[in-house]
């Protein structure tokens, strides 16, 4: 029990930090990139606007082929990449190229179906006054998907966490590393445990954020 306790206060909040940068890099990047190509695969999509075919086929199949590597394969087909991008692929900064190659694609879908899911007809309305699809993006589109991107945002921070795990087999830092390294490697149940029980609440908290703020911009 004292070791366990040595162990978690000279290394948790250590890893607890690299987790939260590796998760809030990917996170970020992988929302906004991720947004701008599922806007894209709908806009290309809906009859409504542009409709391009092959251009949605094309897109379609390279996101699914990146979301279909299992993230531990992906992580280890990405190495080279993420030593060119940050030179120490086994840092936080190297796992956190990963996990935005791997959240990208993950939130595209998301948005895209964030989008899909908006009354027609609201934007055959929108569309009928003349507004540019920026405006109806602005006024109409993301007002509208707001709450699902919302739940989409929660789903892919959490899966991130999960991720961020991963990274930490590969000696890339966060609160996996902590598991892998004292928990595993040291045997030392209590650190497993701990690991597993600071997770559930960091995962509930996330989960309890996202659905009052979805709830929040639900239109009535």
């Amino acid at each position: 029990m004292n070791e366990t306790l040595t162990i978690l206060q000279q290394n948790l909040g250590q890893a607890l930090w690299e987790t939260f940068e590796m998760v809030f890099i990917s996170g970020l990047i992988g929302v906004i990139f991720g947004t701008i190509i599922g806007l894209a695969l709908y806009y290309f999509a809906s009859p409504l606007f542009s409709p391009r075919p092959v251009v949605n086929t094309v897109v379609g199949f390279i996101i699914n082929a990146i979301r279909s590597f299992p993230f531990l394969i992906l992580m280890v087909v990405l190495i080279p990449f993420a030593k060119w991008v940050a030179g120490d692929p086994y840092t936080p900064m190297g796992g956190a190229v990963s996990l935005t190659v791997a959240a990208v694609p993950f939130f595209a879908r998301l948005a895209e179906g964030a989008f899909a899911e908006i009354d027609q007809g609201v934007i055959e309305a929108a569309r009928s006054t003349g507004a540019s699809f920026w405006l109806i993006f602005q006024e109409v589109l993301f007002p509208e998907a707001l709450p699902a991107l919302i739940r989409g945002i929660v789903l892919t921070i959490i899966s991130l966490i999960g991720y961020s795990a991963m990274v930490g087999t590969i000696g890339a830092g966060g609160i996996g590393n902590l598991a892998i390294q004292f928990g595993y490697n040291r045997y030392e149940t209590g650190v497993l445990i701990s690991v597993i029980i600071i997770l559930v609440i960091i995962v509930q908290v996330i989960q309890w954020i996202g659905d009052r703020l979805a709830a929040h911009f639900t239109r009535a």
